[in-house]
C-alpha cells in the first residue's frame, strides 16, 4: 500500500495537469478578464483571499490524522464514532448560531471567534482525556459552522454594500477560492505527511501545525481587513465597525440584537416557504442531504479501512482531495463551449458513481477477505464524484434558489444531512460495540451498504429532478435548448 499511494499520487497529479491544460485551451478566461482591469476590486480581492485561504490551509491541516489520532490514544472505534457524532451534533446545533452571529456581533468579530474557537480545538488534542476531547470536537462543530458562513458574509458585505462592485463579480472570488482550496487540500495532505510520519512527530503534529495559520488568519483579519474598513469609511454605518472602538449605547445595541434575530429568523421561515411550495428545490433538498450526509461517514471510515495495511495517510488523504480536482476540472470540460453537458446529467452522474464506489466498498471490506486497493480505488471514484457534483450542485441552487431566500433555505438542508450523518454514525457505533469492527466484524462493510443504498435513493432524486425540469430553461446552461423545444 505504501507504492500504491505515492502511485495514485503521481498519476493523479499528472491527470489534473493535463486536465486543467486542456480546460484553459477550450475554456479561455474571458469573463474575468473586466475584473482584473479593476486595481480597487483586484486590492478587496486580495485582502480577503489573504485571511481566507489561511483558515483553509488550517482546516484542511486537520483531515488527514484525526482518526489516527484518537487510534494513536488507544480509544476503541466505538469510542471514537461518538467523538464523530458530537462533532456532527454540535454542527447542527451551531448552524443557527453560525447564520446569526454575523448579524449581532459584526461580521469581522465573529472570524476572530472562529480563529480562536478552532486555536482551542487544536489544542484539545495534546489532551488523552476523553471529555477534554468531546470539548475539542464541541469547538471544531462551532469553527466548522462558521468557517462556512463569517467570512462569505464578510466578503458579500463589503463587495455589495460598501464598495458597490457588481453582484455578478461575486462568483469570480469564490471561484478563485474555490481552485486554491483544492490545491491547499492536497498540500495539506503532504505536509502533515512529512511531521506526522517522515519527521516521526506523531498524529498530533498537523494539529499544532494549524495553530500558527490560524494565529495568522487572526491577524489579518483584525488587522488588515480592520484597515480596510477604515479606509472604506464604514465605521459609522454598519456593525463591523472597529473592533476596540468605543461601544455603543445600551439601547441600540439591543435594538440591533434583536433586529438580526428577527431578520435571522425571518429569513429561516421563507426559506422553509420556498423549501415546500417549488418541488425542484425539495427534491435538490433531498439529493444534498443524502449525498453529504454519506460524505461524513466516509470521512470517518477511510482511515478504518485503509490504515491497518500501512499507507501513508498524509498521501492517501492528498490522492483523494487529488481525485476531487479532477472532477471539478472535468465539470469545468464538460460544460465549455465544445462540450456543453447540462450540471444536472453531470450530477446524475456524480451520484451514479459515488453509488458504485460504495457498491465496490461492500466487496471489497468483507471481514477476513479485505482488499485496499480495490478500497483505495473506489475511494478516489467516490472524490472524483464529489468533483463533480459540488460545482453541478452549486449552479442549480443559484437557478433555483433566491439569492435573498438561499441562507435560509441551506440551514432547512443541513439539518437533515447532519441527522442522517449522525445516524448512521450511531448506527455504526452500536455494530461495533456489538460484533467488532474493521476487518474482524462486518460493521464497516454494512455501513457501506447503506450508504449505497442512500445514493441510489439519492440518484432516484436526481432523476425526478432532470424528469420534472427536462424544459426547465432554469436548470440548463445559457444557449442550449430543452428536448421539447425548436
Amino acid at each position: 500500500m505504501f507504492v500504491t499511494a505515492y502511485l495514485a499520487l503521481v498519476v493523479l497529479a499528472g491527470l489534473c495537469i493535463g486536465l486543467e491544460l486542456a480546460s484553459r485551451r477550450l475554456s479561455p478566461q474571458q469573463a474575468a478578464t473586466t475584473t482584473v482591469a479593476n486595481p480597487a476590486f483586484c486590492r478587496f480581492q486580495t485582502l480577503f483571499l489573504r485571511g481566507y485561504l489561511l483558515a483553509l490551509w488550517a482546516d484542511w491541516l486537520q483531515g488527514p490524522y484525526l482518526y489516527k489520532l484518537y487510534r494513536h490514544y488507544s480509544f476503541l472505534e466505538s469510542q471514537i464514532a461518538i467523538l464523530y457524532v458530537c462533532g456532527l451534533a454540535f454542527c447542527v446545533l451551531f448552524a443557527p448560531v453560525a447564520g446569526w452571529l454575523p448579524q449581532a456581533l459584526g461580521r469581522r468579530r465573529t472570524c476572530l471567534i472562529f480563529c480562536l474557537a478552532y486555536s482551542a480545538c487544536c489544542i484539545t488534542k495534546l489532551s488523552r482525556d476523553y471529555f477534554v476531547l468531546i470539548l475539542g470536537r464541541v469547538l471544531g462543530g462551532l469553527s466548522t459552522s462558521l468557517l462556512t458562513t463569517s467570512f462569505e458574509s464578510w466578503y458579500v458585505h463589503r463587495h455589495v454594500d460598501v464598495h458597490d462592485f457588481p453582484k455578478e463579480w461575486i462568483p469570480v472570488t469564490f471561484g478563485k477560492a474555490a481552485n486554491w482550496n483544492h490545491g491547499l487540500a492536497v498540500c495539506a495532505g503532504l505536509v502533515a505527511n512529512l511531521f506526522a510520519e517522515w519527521l516521526g512527530l506523531g498524529p498530533v503534529a498537523p494539529f499544532l501545525l494549524a495553530i500558527p495559520a490560524l494565529v495568522a488568519c487572526g491577524w489579518v483579519v483584525l488587522t488588515d481587513w480592520g484597515q480596510e474598513e477604515k479606509l472604506a469609511g464604514a465605521e459609522g454605518r454598519d456593525k463591523n465597525g472597529p473592533l476596540l472602538g468605543a461601544p455603543s449605547s445600551g439601547l441600540s445595541s439591543t435594538i440591533g440584537r434583536l433586529s438580526a434575530r428577527t431578520r435571522f429568523w425571518r429569513g429561516c421561515l421563507e426559506g422553509l416557504r420556498c423549501l415546500l411550495s417549488d418541488r425542484r428545490v425539495l427534491l435538490l433538498g433531498g439529493v444534498q442531504a443524502l449525498f453529504e450526509s454519506v460524505l461524513y461517514i466516509f470521512v470517518f471510515l477511510w482511515t478504518p479501512v485503509l490504515d491497518p495495511h500501512g499507507p501513508p495517510l498524509g498521501i492517501v488523504f492528498s490522492c483523494l482531495m487529488a481525485a476531487s480536482l479532477a472532477g471539478s476540472i472535468l465539470f469545468r470540460l464538460a460544460t465549455s463551449v465544445r462540450y456543453r453537458l447540462q450540471p444536472a446529467h453531470l450530477l446524475c452522474l456524480a451520484v451514479l458513481l459515488a453509488f458504485f464506489s460504495f457498491f465496490m466498498l461492500t466487496f471489497s471490506t468483507a471481514p477476513g477477505q479485505p482488499r485496499p486497493r480495490e478500497s483505495l480505488l473506489a475511494f478516489l471514484l467516490l472524490e472524483l464524484a464529489c468533483g463533480l457534483y459540488f460545482p453541478a450542485v452549486s449552479f442549480l441552487q443559484g437557478r433555483v434558489i433566491p439569492v435573498e431566500l438561499r441562507a435560509g433555505v441551506l440551514t432547512w438542508f443541513r439539518l437533515p444531512l447532519h441527522l442522517l450523518a449522525c445516524l448512521g454514525l450511531l448506527a455504526l457505533h452500536g455494530e461495533v460495540s456489538g460484533t467488532g469492527g474493521g476487518e474482524a466484524g462486518g460493521g464497516t462493510r454494512h455501513m457501506f451498504a447503506g450508504c449505497a443504498a442512500m445514493m441510489l435513493a439519492a440518484l432516484l432524486a436526481v432523476v425526478s429532478l432532470f424528469t420534472l425540469g427536462r424544459n426547465d430553461a432554469d436548470l440548463r446552461l445559457e444557449g442550449t435548448r430543452g428536448d421539447g423545444e425548436t
